[in-house]
């Protein structure tokens, strides 16, 4: 949806839930936006990768997961903010019970350079896994075809044309906030948002 539009920059259910779910390539800014909107609104923050990797980057089978998923969602009834895809895994229920889509569209030329120094920091055992007992190792980093670096490169414009193809949905196009661009977009969006909770702190 164009942000030029008028609507909220968040969507809420008629008892006033936020139910939001994030998405984009690696290394688009889902988890930091995930856990700057938990803080503001209040709500849990369910990143999947953790869900879904088991320690020793072993998989969970898509009915594990899923039932994870549908544990965590449950037991947030007040609503909750989801960040991760895995729509091939079985998760794209999580995009049709959210209000909100926030599709993290930033150029790859922006967010590369944040994924390898996410990576090296992980390597360096400086930042915390993107999931419990699932360190990044050099082998798998430099040399294989599994790299989160690797991942990240092949994965952008495939991911952008998938995302575009739903936004032909009127379904999925109303809900969602497509977020592109070098950076403006996202602060504009941003403070939107923090403007629309202090409206709402200051009615109530």
């Amino acid at each position: 949806m164009s942000q030029s539009e008028a609507r909220p920059p968040l969507l809420a259910d008629a008892d006033g839930v936020y139910r939001v779910h994030i998405i984009g390539n690696s290394g688009s800014g889902k988890s930091t936006l995930g856990k700057e909107l938990s803080s503001l609104l209040g709500l849990p923050h369910i990143p999947l990768d953790p869900l879904f990797w088991k320690p020793g980057w072993t998989r969970s089978t898509n009915e594990e997961f899923c039932q994870r998923i549908r544990e965590a969602l449950d037991s947030s009834p007040g609503g909750w903010i989801v960040d991760g895809n895995y729509t091939s895994m079985g998760a794209g229920f999580v995009t049709g019970e959210a209000n909100n889509v926030i599709w993290m569209d930033p150029p790859l030329l922006l967010y590369f350079p944040r994924v390898m120094w996410r990576t090296f920091l992980r390597l360096l055992r400086l930042r915390e896994p993107c999931s419990p007992g699932c360190a990044e190792r050099p082998a798998e980093v430099f040399f294989s075809k599994e790299s989160i670096l690797w991942w990240c490169l092949t994965n952008h414009f495939r991911f952008k044309r998938k995302t575009q193809g739903w936004m032909a949905d009127p379904s999925f196009a109303r809900k969602t906030v497509h977020l592109a661009g070098w950076g403006s977009e996202y602060r504009r969006w941003w403070s939107s948002v923090v403007s629309m909770v202090k409206g709402h702190a200051k009615s109530t």
